[in-house]
């Protein structure tokens, strides 16, 4: 069954197949609806019938409320539809350049950031031009049509390869592979570029960009990119995690306060003990912006990390510091959780 999709307030329409979700028919056609997960569980792409009937799928309650769902809303990577459709989509963008598509890379590079983060370089074909933007992300695809996604940590402008940051997930059967297992020349599957995490090139307002743990690869590959634009926007980077070995490109972060005019770093450490010496920033991530700012109205956050960190900020900086909704730009790590059954 074909159902013609349009989109308030952007005025974009297009034919989806009932047997796909309404984010897989809109990218299909070169159209990037906000997104992230793509499983029903970070929210990212939560909209509203306006009109028309969808069946909503499979998704983790917390990303979709019952009152929410009650009230119209749907996860775009999960809702099917069952007629024709109006819905309320914010941020739509067209670009057929960026259309998800899949690759075989070769690992070209290993190397140990910290104990539990591992920096995964991946050469592209030759032949083949890969476009992303600066802080999406691939899939790496494995065998049982499982996947596991990572954010890329490079800008666009350093063509031919792409720089991963995996993380160590205790018991994950792809990250022990890539600890123990993987070396230079692997071939990996992967499928990309996807989400709608990227930095808004053309906008004005300062940036206020929040990392946790590895939630700092795809900010780092926005900020390089900022840096290859001549960005003058004032950017504010605060890098939260949990002692200070996680800081694990820290150097780095530091030196791009020379090569931005208004960049400033913030690292923030919240668990120290005697032996660490850290002298810097304590406690939450997010609350360090609620410390330093009062009102983020005029301003644009790009937040990436674990979702408790995600939520916390989202929440706290739109209902204390006025910060516009559409305003906040976030990717979810959710690992490989799956949705649960919402019926």
């Amino acid at each position: 069954m074909s159902c013609q999709i349009q989109l308030q307030p952007s005025g974009h329409t297009f034919t989806a197949d009932g047997n796909r979700t309404v984010l897989e028919s809109a990218l299909d056609v070169g159209l990037t609806l906000p997104h992230g997960c793509r499983s029903g569980v970070c929210g990212v792409c939560k909209s509203k019938i306006l009109h028309g009937q969808a069946d909503p799928g499979a998704y983790a309650e917390h990303a979709l409320p019952a009152a929410e769902r009650e009230a119209g809303h749907i996860l775009l990577c999960c809702a099917r539809p069952r007629s024709d459709l109006l819905l309320e989509v914010n941020g739509v963008e067209q670009s057929v350049e960026n259309r998800p598509r899949q690759l075989h890379c070769r690992v070209s590079r290993l190397e140990r950031l910290a104990e539990d983060v591992m920096l995964v370089e991946l050469q592209l074909p030759a032949s083949e031009h890969f476009a992303f933007r600066a802080g999406q992300y691939i899939d790496i695809l494995l065998a049982d049509d499982q996947r596991r996604s990572f954010s890329i940590a490079n800008a666009p402008a350093k063509t031919g390869w792409l720089e991963l940051h995996i993380r160590r997930i205790p018991g994950g059967l792809f990250t022990s592979h890539v600890f123990e297992g993987m070396k230079p020349r692997d071939i990996l599957h992967i499928e990309g570029p996807h989400g709608s995490f990227w930095l808004r090139e053309k906008n004005d307002k300062p940036i206020v960009m929040l990392g946790g743990g590895t939630g700092f690869a795809p900010l780092k590959g926005m900020l390089e990119h900022a840096i290859h634009l001549g960005l003058a926007r004032p950017v504010t980077l605060y890098w939260g995690t949990r002692t200070p070995a996680g800081l694990y490109l820290h150097e780095m972060a530091k030196s791009w306060q020379s090569m931005l005019p208004k960049f400033r770093y913030i690292p923030v450490v919240s668990d120290i003990s005697p032996d660490d010496g850290w002298t810097g920033r304590r406690g939450l991530v997010h609350e360090a912006v609620l410390a330093d700012f009062t009102d983020l109205s005029q301003h644009e956050v790009y937040v990436c990390g674990a979702p408790p960190m995600v939520d916390a900020a989202r929440h706290s900086f739109m209902h204390t510091r006025r910060l516009p909704t559409d305003a906040f730009y976030c990717d979810t790590f959710t690992f490989a959780a799956r949705p649960v059954a919402k019926d």
